[in-house]
């Protein structure tokens, strides 16, 4: 769906990184999926994890990036009728799914066709004047497609799935769970600014989170912290649209498409940080706040007792405001 623009002040990893670590931690780095991850962890055979790490990473990248055409996904987006659908590709469809109902459609993994337009996706932009939004919202839309017979099945065969709004938050939970079947129970993974935490951080006290103000800087010259959180256990994600969008004759384009209208969103909202216990569920949810904009998302969060959010936006004077709920208000360090 829409790429991400995601929190790279890093957990714990960059506010402790300047002091010594525990010798019992492991510390790995690296670039996968367009971006930087980093991943703190606590083994206790003293066993540092990172080639297999790597090899799970690669794994699922081979299911649902784009960019690979001979990934899940991609043949998938080709119709390749010879495709068999992995565990990844059906989780993330599933739980995509299950997010679009909630949020009455702002969360939409055919929104492929749209972003590519618009400049944000695996294929070549239009001119903002010549992109056929009508037509192309015409193969937009979950219930125009299903899985049967562990196959896709679409209305129209030019629906393409984009699944870059939740694959990357699901990244992060394959290499947690993956460090939790080795045993580990201390540990958090970053990954292009999504992050899931457990235990103990290396300074051997919860781990520590930054929210980046959501300043427009495609450079990453500007940054500056909103606030940081200390989060024991679960998973945080961000999206906003101060990093990826482009100027064309004195506009601003932003990242987030609106599957239902088929325009960048226009509103008060300029960032949605969303706590789940899964990474998954909280990137889905950040890119479908951004689409909604604060009322909506406000109304989901306070009704949903598995989720917390931390929304930025401008009032009618256009001075930043914040919404967050009570959990993350304790949860500031101040």
């Amino acid at each position: 769906m829409i790429k991400k623009i995601q929190l790279l002040v890093l957990a714990a990893f960059l506010l402790c990184a300047c002091q010594p670590a525990k010798k019992d931690y492991q510390f790995n780095e690296g670039y996968i999926w367009g971006t930087i991850y980093h991943i703190i962890y606590d083994n206790p055979t003293g066993e540092d994890l990172h080639e297999d790490i790597v090899v799970k990473m690669n794994e699922f990248d081979h299911s649902l990036s784009t960019y690979k055409p001979n990934s899940t996904i991609s043949r998938v987006n080709k119709n390749d009728s010879t495709v068999v659908l992995d565990p990844y590709f059906k989780t993330v469809f599933n739980r995509s799914l299950e997010i679009s109902k909630v949020t009455d459609g702002a969360f939409d993994m055919t929104i492929a066709p749209l972003v590519n337009a618009w400049g944000f996706g695996f294929k070549n932009k239009l001119d903002p004047e010549d992109i056929p939004v009508d037509s192309l919202l015409q193969i937009v839309g979950f219930n125009k497609v299903k899985i049967i017979n562990n196959q896709v099945i679409k209305d129209d065969p030019r629906i393409m799935f984009d699944a870059s709004a939740i694959a990357k938050g699901y990244g992060v939970d394959v290499v947690a769970d993956f460090l939790e079947s080795k045993g580990i129970s201390n540990y958090m993974v970053e990954i292009g600014g999504e992050i899931r935490v457990k235990g103990l951080s290396n300074k051997n006290r919860s781990w520590r989170v930054g929210i980046d103000r959501p300043i427009d800087d495609p450079t990453l010259e500007k940054r500056e912290i909103q606030g940081v959180l200390n989060l024991e256990e679960g998973a945080l994600a961000t999206s906003g649209n101060y990093r990826q969008f482009y100027i064309k004759d004195g506009k601003k384009y932003a990242h987030t498409i609106d599957p239902k209208l088929g325009y960048p969103v226009q509103h008060s909202l300029l960032s949605a940080s969303v706590i789940a216990s899964d990474c998954m569920t909280a990137d889905a949810y950040a890119t479908a706040f951004m689409v909604m904009g604060l009322e909506e998302s406000i109304r989901i969060v306070e009704n949903d007792p598995n989720l917390d959010a931390y929304f930025i936006y401008t009032d009618d004077d256009g001075k930043y405001k914040t919404y967050s709920t009570n959990k993350i208000k304790e949860m500031i360090l101040k």
